[in-house]
């Protein structure tokens, strides 16, 4: 079990890093762009190898421009504020005082330290829950399936996105996905945007970016909703594996944890291997 859960462990870590890679060769180094401009005319040479099939690598290399404009950017990209791409909003903690607030604990409710001891990005559960009374207090409610969970201060960096409906306290910003932006493309925005996040934080006692400081932030965004589209054609998938091996990290956890102690009492045995056979 243990080496299962490593192994799960690193398929995701790689997983991540190559959605990372084709965001940041996309989005952030233009390189299909690059390498149209300087030259390279093979479509497949163009997406740097990403897919050996030709006709797929054409339909990806025709979705982005040829040359670069005036403003350093790919033509008719422009410099888009994130707040004007998805939704941002904040949360709230309930009343610590008022038991009818947290009691019967009935909706997740995360906090940053949820997400501080997570080996993947995928939040299945929070160590508090609130009542319907307590989700009453929280005017960005339940944040669906899909959300991104960005904690903004103590510390600034932590993600994850929700596999289960979850309300959030005031440590986080969460980017609610839409048609368009999907958890993929958000949550590699984040990785890759995390500079300018952390240097639009400010504090006297921590750091802390705001929802205000944050929805200005600004990056390159393609004309054509087509590669954006294309983009969550490839990452949605290797993020979909990633939550099932999470899921399946927790049930070995939890198989493990109820066994081993029964394993160390003796209540159960573990047959030896059969060696041969008839």
């Amino acid at each position: 079990m243990d080496d299962q859960i490593e192994l799960n462990r690193r398929i995701n870590e790689t997983l991540e890093g190559m959605a990372l890679a084709i965001f940041q060769d996309w989005f952030v180094d233009f390189g299909p762009v690059r390498r149209a401009q300087a030259g390279t005319t093979d479509p497949t040479a163009v997406m740097a190898g990403l897919t050996p099939d030709r006709q797929r690598a054409a339909g990806l290399a025709a979705l982005f421009p040829m040359s670069f404009g005036s403003d350093g950017l790919p033509v008719g990209w422009l410099e888009t504020e994130i707040g004007d791409l998805i939704k941002a909003v904040g949360g709230t903690t309930p009343s610590t005082r008022d038991d009818s607030l947290w009691s019967p604990g009935l909706h997740h409710w995360a906090t940053p330290k949820d997400l501080s001891g997570m080996n993947d990005l995928a939040l299945f559960d929070t160590s508090r829950q609130i009542s319907d009374a307590g989700l009453a207090k929280i005017t960005s409610g339940l944040l669906p399936v899909g959300a991104v969970l960005l904690s903004s201060r103590a510390p600034i960096g932590y993600l994850a996105i929700a596999q289960v409906p979850v309300a959030i306290n005031q440590g986080f910003i969460g980017l609610l996905p839409n048609k368009e932006f999907g958890s993929a493309y958000l949550y590699c925005w984040c990785k890759a945007n995390m500079n300018k996040i952390t240097a639009n934080a400010n504090g006297s006692t921590f750091q802390e970016i705001s929802k205000k400081n944050f929805r200005p932030i600004t990056s390159a965004v393609p004309s054509s909703a087509k590669l954006i589209s294309a983009f969550g054609e490839i990452a949605e998938p290797l993020f979909a594996r990633i939550v099932s091996a999470a899921q399946e990290n927790r049930t070995l956890a939890e198989t493990r944890a109820y066994l081993l102690p029964r394993l160390m009492s003796g209540e159960v045995q573990v047959s030896p291997p059969q060696v041969g056979g008839a």
